[in-house]
């Protein structure tokens, strides 16, 4: 079929659609009058634009459907969009754009137009009831989230700095604060308190240790300094650096010259440590109290001249032992810091070198106002003063003394009469690791209310190879009234005298004073041990691991009272 027939054909099927239908035009039949029927096809009659006209008088106007529905709750209004409306799931929904259009299908060369039916529904009515009688529905749609964070925006800022200052007390200001201060505007403004920024400590710095620390970084890192220096360190008070390898010359300087508050600088594990930066802390740091370069590499001379200059200041010093800064023990003994109340010189468990010479005479003339002495696994060489002259008054306001180590010690009962014959006030004393010390040399001591006795014996190679010794009962005797701790471990005394040490602790009239008590591997019998235990009250920490005469299954440490308690009823 060629295309004029095809034309002629399609020509053909329209006239038979225009054609007047001669059935039944009158309405009326064999039967009577029927309803009229709409008749889909045009008369003759009608316009051509009949069919347009006619559809448009069959359109309904109707409202157009709203995206939101509104519910009022106690305190406010609440607008709900269409994803939660009332017309969810219904039967009506709107139609869509472009459904009426006509859809065009080919086939065998012929465009056939398909219609789409239109089917009545039942169209929903709105519901025009008032706002006020739609309370019942309000817990369905209120958003519970909406509600949750108001107490943080609504809380006053001084409860909030408080919240925020016990947590600082426990978990430092870094990184804590800066977290804090993205939450909102007014936790902003709490973490932005000058008050809770007195103590700051800062760890490893963007990096970890190791690394390599790129020009990108380093300059992130200085100018976080100085933006902390300007705007939150205006009461700094303690300052700390851990595990710095580099710019820690710098966070000093910019430290010291912002924050005119400073009291303590500590340095831990950090390298790098310049003269330039004692200097700038001599020339501002006024308030300056305490150092502490532990563990931390330090230009010497750098702290030995602010030492010099503004010694006088300086009321604690915390340094590590080595062959260049026990130089700084040297000074001190010159008289740099005239008003030194702790000294705390230390070293690491593997060091090999642990022996300082010092001067116990010119330590004690130098600094009288000594409250702390500390000497932490190094061994002291006493030396003497070259003009012969001793000191007369001694420490006396000295408080604690430490002199333990993990080997062996040199210490006797001269030199620790040397150190101690003029202090009257002291409360605790460590002398862990000092073997050749005995109970005679500590019944000779002047200080009457000694509070904690550290004497144990630990990772010592003569532990085993000593013969027993006696007098303990000497020392419990003269402090029973007093002692709050005593630690004992590993040594060697009789069974004998082990029970009349534990009589006269258990005699004192105070029952609540003595709190901790060590007996790791001594000879401590059941007997012995059931006397203290059952006077002494308050006793909370007992260690009775390695007690070879004590049956197996009490070979433990307890904690608690209750526990203790427990242990009681199974000596008795």
């Amino acid at each position: 079929m060629d295309s004029s027939e095809a034309e002629a054909l399609t020509h053909s099927d329209r006239r038979e659609d225009t054609a007047p239908s001669t059935s039944n035009t009158s309405g009326q039949g064999d039967d009577g009058p029927k309803p009229k029927r709409v008749s889909l096809k045009r008369t003759a009659d009608q316009p051509k634009n009949a069919k347009a006209k006619k559809k448009k008088k069959a359109r309904v106007s109707r409202p157009a459907p709203l995206g939101y529905t509104v519910h009022q709750g106690e305190d406010m209004l609440l607008v709900i969009s269409s994803s939660t409306s009332q017309y969810d799931g219904s039967a009506w929904t709107p139609p869509k754009k472009g459904s009426k259009k006509k859809k065009l299908t080919k086939r065998k060369g012929k465009i056939v137009h398909i219609k789409k039916k239109k089917t009545a529904r039942a169209r929903p009515k709105l519901a025009n009831t008032p706002v006020a009688k739609d309370k019942k529905d309000t817990n369905l749609f209120v958003p519970q989230k909406a509600t949750d964070h108001r107490w943080g925006e609504s809380l006053p800022e001084e409860v909030l700095i408080n919240i925020f200052q016990m947590v600082v007390v426990q978990d430092g200001a870094v990184p804590f604060l800066c977290r804090m201060a993205r939450v909102c505007h007014l936790w902003n403004a709490a973490a932005s308190s000058p008050v809770l920024w007195r103590k700051v400590t800062v760890g490893h710095c963007w990096i970890a240790p190791g690394k390599n620390q790129l020009p990108k970084t380093e300059k992130m890192i200085k100018d976080t300094i100085d933006w902390l220096a300007q705007n939150r360190f205006s009461q700094l008070q303690d300052f700390s650096l851990c595990h710095w390898t580099k710019n820690v010359s710098y966070a000093v300087e910019v430290v010291s010259q912002f924050c005119p508050h400073l009291r303590s600088l500590k340095l831990s594990y950090c390298t790098g440590l310049t003269a330039g930066a004692f200097h700038s802390l001599g020339l501002h740091s006024r308030s300056l109290q305490s150092i502490n370069l532990q563990y931390s590499e330090f230009q010497v001379e750098g702290v030995l001249e602010f030492l010099e200059n503004h010694g006088s200041q300086i009321k604690q010093i915390l340094f590590t032992h080595g062959l260049k800064n026990d130089r700084l023990l040297t000074a001190i003994t010159r008289g740099y810091c005239p008003d030194l109340e702790l000294l705390e010189v230390n070293t690491k468990l593997d060091s090999k070198d642990c022996e300082l010479p010092v001067c116990i005479q010119a330590l004690q003339m130098a600094s009288p106002k000594l409250k702390t002495f500390r000497m932490l696994n190094v061994r002291p060489l006493h030396k003497t003063m070259r003009n012969g002259a001793d000191s007369t008054l001694g420490f006396p306001l000295l408080e604690e003394l430490c002199i333990a180590t993990t080997s062996y010690s040199y210490m006797t009962d001269k030199d620790l009469w040397d150190i101690l014959f003029g202090s009257t006030r002291l409360r605790v004393l460590d002398l862990r690791g000092c073997s050749r010390i005995t109970p005679s040399g500590l019944a000779t001591l002047p200080c009457l209310e000694l509070e904690c006795l550290f004497w144990g014996q630990y990772f010592s190679s003569n532990i085993g190879l000593s013969s027993p010794k006696a007098g303990l009962h000497m020392v419990t005797r003269k402090w029973s009234q007093t002692l709050q701790q005593l630690d004992i471990a590993n040594q060697l005394f009789t069974e004998e005298d082990l029970e009349l040490a534990m009589s006269h602790l258990a005699q004192a009239t105070e029952a609540e004073t003595l709190r901790s008590l060590n007996l790791s591997g001594t000879r401590i019998t059941p007997p012995a041990l059931r006397s203290v235990i059952g006077q002494m009250t308050a006793l909370s920490y007992l260690n009775l691991s390695s007690c070879r005469y004590l049956p197996r299954g009490l070979k433990r440490i307890y904690r608690g009272q209750e526990d203790i308690r427990q242990l009681l009823d199974k000596l008795e």
